[in-house]
C-alpha cells in the first residue's frame, strides 16, 4: 500500500479566497440568498484565484473523458485531484460547497484552456445569446 504525502503548505488554499462565498452559502440556511450572488461571489472566487471565471470557458472545450471524469466526482476523489494540481479543497468546517465547480476550474488550467482566445470566444458567445433574446435590445459589456 502506497501513500500520497502533499505538503499542505505548498497547495493553494482556496478556501482563503472563498470566505465570503462560504459566508453566503451559511446564510442560505438561514434566509434566502439569491442564486445569481453565490454565482457571481463564486467567479470572484475564480478570478482571485485563476485569473478566469467559469464564464471565460466554453463547456464544450472539455472532451468527452473530461466530461465522464467531472460526473464521476465525489469529495474524496475531488480532494486528492486538486491536491495533486496543487489546490486544497477545505476550509475550518471540512470540504468547500463549491468543490466540483473548483475542480472544473482545476480541470481547465490542467488542460490549458484558460486563455485570452478562449476567453473571448466565451464572452462572444454569451453576448450572442442574449442578443438573441426577443426582448433585449443591448448588450452592456463591462471589460
Amino acid at each position: 500500500m502506497s501513500t500520497i504525502a502533499f505538503d499542505q503548505f505548498a497547495l493553494t488554499r482556496i478556501a482563503d479566497f472563498a470566505r465570503s462565498l462560504s459566508r453566503l452559502h451559511r446564510a442560505s440556511h438561514h434566509q434566502l440568498v439569491e442564486d445569481d450572488a453565490i454565482d457571481r461571489e463564486f467567479n470572484a472566487v475564480c478570478l482571485s484565484v485563476w485569473g478566469y471565471s467559469t464564464d471565460d470557458i466554453s463547456d464544450d472545450l472539455f472532451s468527452d473523458g473530461d466530461h465522464a471524469f467531472l460526473d464521476a466526482l465525489d469529495e474524496a476523489h475531488a480532494r486528492l485531484f486538486a491536491a495533486e494540481q496543487g489546490y486544497d479543497l477545505v476550509d475550518d468546517e471540512g470540504m468547500l460547497t463549491d468543490w466540483w465547480g473548483y475542480c472544473w476550474m482545476i480541470l481547465a488550467e490542467k488542460r490549458g484552456l484558460l486563455t485570452p482566445e478562449n476567453r473571448a470566444a466565451a464572452r462572444a458567445r454569451i453576448e450572442e445569446k442574449y442578443r438573441s433574446a426577443p426582448n433585449v435590445i443591448g448588450v452592456i459589456v463591462g471589460r
